[in-house]
């Protein structure tokens, strides 16, 4: 089994709000809309919160996709799968693929990629946070952190009937920890 990502690179650790994320999502709509994009590529699973409130908010088609390093939110390969396809109807569109995160840039690119081999006519990647090594950086950020980012869906998640801070941001603060001292 692969590990999980290397959370002690990271520096300082940010709790976003619901709040926020309404406020990040705004920004990386406005910027979204200077592109001039026609339709947007939302990458599941979280990705599907930025994606989902830009094509609302700018009242454009939503196209999800699955394309994961993870199976049942457990790590398992080296590099992201894909796991749902992007489907051809993006061919000839001005198209947005977003995600929650950028950390290596890997599964942006990917999603890009696949849109320009379907006949996207233009692609741009958004992402509500990036990190400094993301490689290559999105073209819509609302917020460049190198921070360990907890997003307010991993803060309370249900396990065995108790909703509790997700183990891998609780392992990924520990660790952070454990690396300062």
């Amino acid at each position: 089994m692969v590990r999980s990502y290397d959370y002690v690179h990271r520096r300082g650790v940010r709790f976003l709000s619901w709040e926020e994320i309404a406020s990040l999502g705004r920004k990386l709509c406005e910027s979204l809309a200077r592109e001039q994009i026609e339709a947007v590529v939302g990458i599941a699973r979280a990705g599907l919160f930025p994606a989902t409130l830009a094509a609302c908010a700018l009242r454009l088609d939503l196209y999800p996709v699955r394309v994961s390093r993870r199976l049942q939110d457990e790590v398992r390969f080296p590099s992201p799968i894909w796991h749902v396809p992007l489907v051809p109807d993006v061919a000839g569109k001005r198209l947005a693929v977003v995600d929650e995160i950028a950390d290596s840039g890997e599964t942006l690119a990917l999603v890009a990629e696949q849109a320009r081999a379907l006949g996207a006519l233009h692609v741009v990647t958004a992402a509500l946070v990036s990190h400094s090594w993301a490689k290559p950086q999105p073209t819509c950020v609302a917020l460049q952190t190198d921070e360990l980012v907890i997003f307010p869906w991993d803060q309370q998640v249900l396990i065995d009937g108790r909703w509790q801070l997700h183990p891998e941001m609780a392992s990924a603060i520990e660790a952070q920890q454990e690396a300062d001292s």
